[in-house]
């Protein structure tokens, strides 16, 4: 009998503690549950053939991007199929649940499908072919006011957004995945096409093939200039030495090294030492849409210096920092008056005219295509808002960071280089050596994972992002800007399609209680919870 007792006695703690484990549930338990959930509902209800755009209405009667979308469409552009797709790479690296990778695969297979046949991507994909996106460019694209890059139906990719690039990209991480051969002819074909569209002395067009038929009155068409806007030639630049780590073709170290010499080809010489956002075929800073004068930018200037310091990093040799002093004096002569920095908010104009350095700002006026205009000269007041008219550098960090890498020597600047064959270890492969990281500040997809691994959240906040889910496991968001749908008025006038603004360009964001789905929601919320699980050590 005390036998007996003594079993049951001992049973009854071991089964208690067995169940006290199994209902203990951690933090990192439930927010693992908030991120498949949230994920399960953006891949089984949202998604359209494994793509996205930016925002929906919660019973899906409207969704857009920038501008508004066809139920067929989905968004290459930033936080659409490219910025979902890595963001479930993301939770596949940190949580190692299948689920995410077939996630990023029909993202993959959605980018796939919509690469054109030169190999680069449009700004969307529509999946009811070629007639539908006619369509929406002789209606919505062609009447956004402001949007200008929508306005015309070219046919051709675009490095426009680093649309093309980051897509590329993208491929290129999920082929690394697994290794996944499926996948590396799509892969091999934008390499190609990024090769092919570069131009001899190193820089990109906004847009390739090159096309001429867009009806403006400028003496060429923009699109076809050397841009730097909008990180178009960085983003083909940086993808190709990803390609050049991971996959060792040593083709591509040509145009690679051609893309940054072309940084120094086209800054300007002293006392303007800075560069514009896109060049004509003479080499001269040229304007483009109808508020970006042909002006040297203070922010690019900034910018670009940065990376002519990482491109010394790149190779030891310092051509490419020996006339940062230039900039910086240049962006030293441009500051603005004291009386101009709104209570020092900002330090200089956007754009500062060539020859003069005066400052130059866009203005507009109207309320769409029909009867609206833009235009710029020397007056701050009234400036166009949509663009920003004015910006913030900081020089001081800039010396700081200019100092510190001009006092390395050749060899202790490369040390990490990922264009030295010696950078990688007897005993792990480029593939591995990148997904590890990157030695480098601004190489590869660094900003997701420092980010992910370094994010420090309150237990508070974390809970806060869990509860926020709703019953249905959407994170919803309110207040935003929203477009304008299409429609004809009764007099027959195309209505402005783009986003809500006031005539100055200030964004209006929806006042009203509505509620909508947003993948950038999504994604910082993701990010959030992935950084914990991480520092929880998954």
């Amino acid at each position: 009998m005390k036998l007996t007792t003594s079993f049951c006695i001992v049973f009854y703690f071991i089964s208690s503690g067995f169940l006290a484990m199994a209902q203990k549930r951690t933090l990192t338990d439930d927010a693992k549950k908030a991120m498949l959930d949230a994920t399960k509902y953006m891949v089984e209800q949202v998604s359209v053939n494994g793509g996205y755009v930016g925002t929906y209405l919660p019973d899906f009667t409207r969704r857009w991007g920038e501008l508004e979308f066809y139920k067929t469409q989905i968004q290459v552009q930033s936080d659409g199929v490219v910025s979902m797709g890595n963001i479930f790479l993301d939770a596949y690296a940190v949580t190692g649940d299948e689920y995410y990778y077939q996630a990023a695969e029909n993202a993959a297979k959605a980018l796939i499908w919509g690469q054109l046949p030169c190999g680069g991507w449009n700004y969307m994909i529509d999946f009811a072919g070629d007639r539908s996106l006619k369509n929406w460019y002789n209606t919505i694209g062609k009447n956004a006011w402001g949007f200008e890059e929508f306005n015309h139906y070219y046919g051709n990719a675009t490095f426009d957004d680093v649309t093309t690039s980051d897509a590329a990209k993208f491929l290129l991480r999920i082929y690394l995945q697994k290794l996944d051969i499926s996948l590396k002819p799509a892969l091999n074909k934008a390499i190609a096409f990024v090769l092919e569209s570069q131009y001899p002395m190193g820089g990109w067009p906004q847009r390739y093939p090159l096309k001429y038929d867009y009806p403006h009155h400028y003496d060429d068409d923009y699109t076809s200039f050397y841009t730097y806007n909008d990180d178009v030639i960085w983003g083909n630049l940086d993808f190709l030495i990803q390609c050049y780590v991971t996959l060792g073709e040593e083709r591509l170290l040509d145009p690679i090294r051609r893309a940054m010499n072309f940084y120094l080809i086209t800054h300007q010489g002293s006392p303007q030492g800075g560069w514009g956002l896109q060049y004509n075929m003479n080499l001269e800073p040229a304007h483009a849409r109808s508020y970006e004068p042909p002006a040297l930018l203070p922010s690019v200037t900034y910018e670009h210096a940065k990376l002519l310091m990482l491109f010394y990093q790149y190779t030891g040799d310092r051509k490419f920092i020996s006339r940062i002093p230039d900039a910086i004096q240049w962006l030293e002569s441009t500051s603005l008056p004291q009386s101009a920095t709104e209570n020092g908010r900002y330090t200089h104009p956007t754009f500062i005219e060539m020859g003069t350095n005066k400052a130059l700002y866009a203005h507009r006026t109207g309320s769409g295509i029909v009867d609206g205009k833009y235009w710029w000269d020397y007056k701050d007041e009234k400036p166009l808002l949509h663009y920003g008219a004015k910006s913030n550098v900081p020089i001081e960090k800039l010396k700081e960071e200019y100092k510190r890498i001009a006092s390395l020597t050749a060899e202790e600047a490369t040390k990490n280089s990922p264009l030295k064959i010696e950078t990688f270890q007897k005993d792990i492969t480029p593939q591995q050596y990148y997904q590890m990281a990157w030695p480098l500040d601004d190489g590869p997809d660094v900003a997701r994972r420092k980010y992910i691994s370094s994010v420090k959240m309150e237990e508070s906040e974390i809970r806060k992002i869990i509860g926020s889910l709703d019953k249905q496991h959407r994170w919803m968001v309110k207040h935003i800007q929203i477009t304008r749908p299409y429609a004809i008025t009764k007099d027959g006038v195309e209505t402005n399609t783009a986003r809500l603004s006031e005539e100055s360009g200030k964004g209006i964001v929806d006042s009203s209680d509505q509620e909508y789905i947003s993948t950038r929601e999504y994604v910082k919320n993701m990010r959030l919870l992935l950084g914990y699980i991480s520092q929880k050590g998954k």
